[in-house]
Order: structure tokens, then sequence, then C-alpha cells
């Protein structure tokens, strides 16, 4: 067993980082190259999910396309916002 210090030392038995910790992981943010290769990720998933929609809508799966639609949506909106957020 390990020992704690007295006063508890900003260790957290949840193993989730401080609170000041997580500010100063919240703020570094991610360098833009990530954040483009991610958003480059996002689009072509983005497009697969469309055409799966739109073959979909022509084979006649009219709940599949629009599921495949919102999942082209939800996903380009994620590589947005990783591209905005920084």
């Amino acid at each position: 067993m390990t020992e704690q210090p007295p006063d508890g030392a900003g260790l957290d038995t949840s193993g989730a980082p401080s609170p000041t910790q997580a500010a100063e992981l919240e703020s570094a943010g991610r360098p833009l190259l990530e954040r483009l290769g991610m958003a480059a990720v996002a689009l072509v998933l983005a497009i697969m999910f469309g055409g799966m929609a739109v073959a979909s809508w022509i084979g006649g799966e009219g709940f599949l396309a629009i599921m495949a639609g919102i999942g082209a949506l939800m996903t380009a909106w994620a590589g947005v916002r990783t591209v905005l957020r920084g």
C-alpha cells in the first residue's frame, strides 16, 4: 500500500486530473497539424456516410438513408469543431 501525503497534495483516488491539471491540459490545446489531420479523417468518414446515405436512398432504404445522412452531418460537425476549438 502506498502512503499518501498528509494533506492529500493533489492526489485523486479516481485517477482523474486535479482541477488545476485539467485547466493546464485544456489551455494547451492541440497543434494545428494534429487538428487538421483529425478534421481530414472526419471529412473522409463524412463522405463515406454521405455516400451510404445516397446509395441507401436510391436503393429504397429510407430509414438507413436518413440515419447515414445524420451520421454524415454529425461527423462533419465534429471535424469543424475540432479545427475551431484549438
